[in-house]
């Protein structure tokens, strides 16, 4: 059985280690509430759910803690799901198309006065077995301002995964060429988008992503231990 401030004093160290204007983002896919509440209790502000249903389940069991932090959705987003996503979720960080902002924009109407920040997420390695954007700054800058002018959905940054290779240092470039995008969408400064936040790097490669510009990190096993 783990030490009962394990994840608390984890989250501390690391928070110390990265740069201030660096937001951690706790991935609690398949965590326990306990282990969850342990990094809320521990300072964590963020926490990032794959799953509708998981986060659905997680905010209940939290009880009252769950409004102490924001909500973020980091996988896919099913179309069928968005209504209920916008009950759960105060960013969406996985938006793959003008088309799914799109969806988003037409169900946030409903609720008044809600504008939803989203991320576009970029498919930075090309892989098929991933979603998000082609990493072509034309096909970025398009998307970006299609959701411009969007009433109900508020453009705020870039996310992207990354390959898995093992080695950290094998997405170095890709990083770096996501940065590029980002500070690319920022010199244009588009009016109704936000280019502020870049998501990327994970338990395996959060350090090279803060080195190549990244201002959030999705943290899961390196907080939490191994599943």
């Amino acid at each position: 059985m783990e030490p009962v401030m394990k994840i608390a004093e984890t989250y501390r160290k690391i928070r110390k280690e990265v740069p201030e204007n660096v937001k951690i983002v706790a991935a609690v896919k398949t965590r326990s509430p306990e282990e969850v509440m342990e990094f809320i209790e521990a300072g964590g502000t963020d926490i990032g759910e794959n799953y509708v249903q998981e986060a659905e389940q997680m905010y209940r069991e939290l009880g009252d803690m769950a409004k102490t932090v924001r909500w973020h959705m980091i996988g896919h987003i099913q179309t069928n799901k968005i209504n209920k996503s916008l009950e759960l979720f105060d960013v969406l960080q996985t938006v793959d198309s003008v088309q799914k902002a799109a969806a988003v924009d037409v169900r946030a109407a409903r609720c008044e006065g809600r504008v939803v920040p989203v991320y576009l997420e970029i498919n930075i390695g090309d892989e098929s077995t991933k979603a998000g954007l082609l990493p072509e700054f034309d096909e970025v800058l398009k998307a970006a301002e299609g959701i411009a002018v969007m009433e109900h959905v508020r453009l705020e940054g870039l996310m992207t995964m990354g390959p898995v290779t093992g080695d950290p240092e094998d997405s170095r470039l890709f990083f770096r060429r996501t940065r590029e995008i980002f500070d690319g969408l920022r010199g244009c400064s588009i009016p109704g988008v936000a280019m502020d936040t870049l998501s990327m790097g994970m338990s395996d490669s959060y350090r090279v992503a803060i080195e190549e510009g990244s201002t959030m990190i999705r943290l899961g096993t390196v907080l939490f231990g191994a599943r």
